[in-house]
């Protein structure tokens, strides 16, 4: 499979094996302690500059992302929250902060069932020990922007492998059936910037940025 990966503006078409070469060092040194502990974890704001710039990179190489990259599992590692300015309109960056897996897991599931399509699915889960709560809905992927719009549909609860309650939500069935005809600007989404065989990074339409690392029995 073949991914753009970019970096201040550089970009090329390259194997997922080739492509860390490209990717911030910032960027490099946070999955490498995220995953295997290989590297020690920079500070909060060094990372919410990477990950500015490599939007900035990304956005200049005008490159589009398809859904096959982004099938799989993946777990919230870090985001940033956004705050009004009284300086600007609009909202601006707050404070990045990591997740700490020992006290919550938050993972996002994406899949494809027809691979030509641009609709899927996605499943989005949050653990507290055995606690889970799980939404899931329709997904689709606006190519030329980049940017995954999602809904949520249904949610379940569990403790461990027990379901305490499922039920449809935001109108269930009819709402799944609807997002297909739905224009983005009606849809909550992910603008994808970066996508790496082990990691995602997007920011959020409320303006904030995250990054995931994918599960390593994914």
């Amino acid at each position: 499979m073949l991914v753009v990966s970019c970096y201040l503006g550089r970009t090329k078409t390259v194997n997922f094996t080739q492509s860390v070469g490209l990717m911030h060092p910032i960027l490099i040194q946070t999955i490498a302690a995220l995953t295997d502990g290989s590297q020690p974890r920079p500070m909060a704001a060094d990372l919410v500059t990477a990950l500015l710039e490599t939007e900035q990179g990304f956005r200049k190489t005008k490159a589009s992302i398809t859904y096959d990259q982004l099938v799989g599992t993946w777990q919230l590692r870090f985001i940033t929250g956004t705050k009004r300015s009284r300086q600007q309109t609009g909202v601006v960056l707050g404070a990045g902060r990591f997740i700490p897996p020992w006290l919550v897991q938050i993972h996002l599931s994406y899949s494809q069932p027809d691979p030509i399509s641009e609709l899927g699915q996605v499943q989005n889960s949050v653990s507290l020990g055995p606690l889970s709560m799980t939404l899931t809905g329709p997904t689709r992927l606006w190519a030329k922007t980049n940017r995954l719009a999602f809904d949520f549909t249904h949610m379940a609860i569990q403790v461990g492998n027990k379901t305490l309650y499922q039920q449809t939500v935001r109108g269930g069935k009819e709402q799944a059936q609807a997002f297909a005809t739905q224009t983005l600007k009606d849809q909550a989404f992910f603008s994808y910037f970066l996508v790496e065989p082990n990691s995602l990074a997007a920011r959020g339409r409320g303006g904030g940025l995250a990054l995931w690392t994918r599960l390593e029995s994914d």
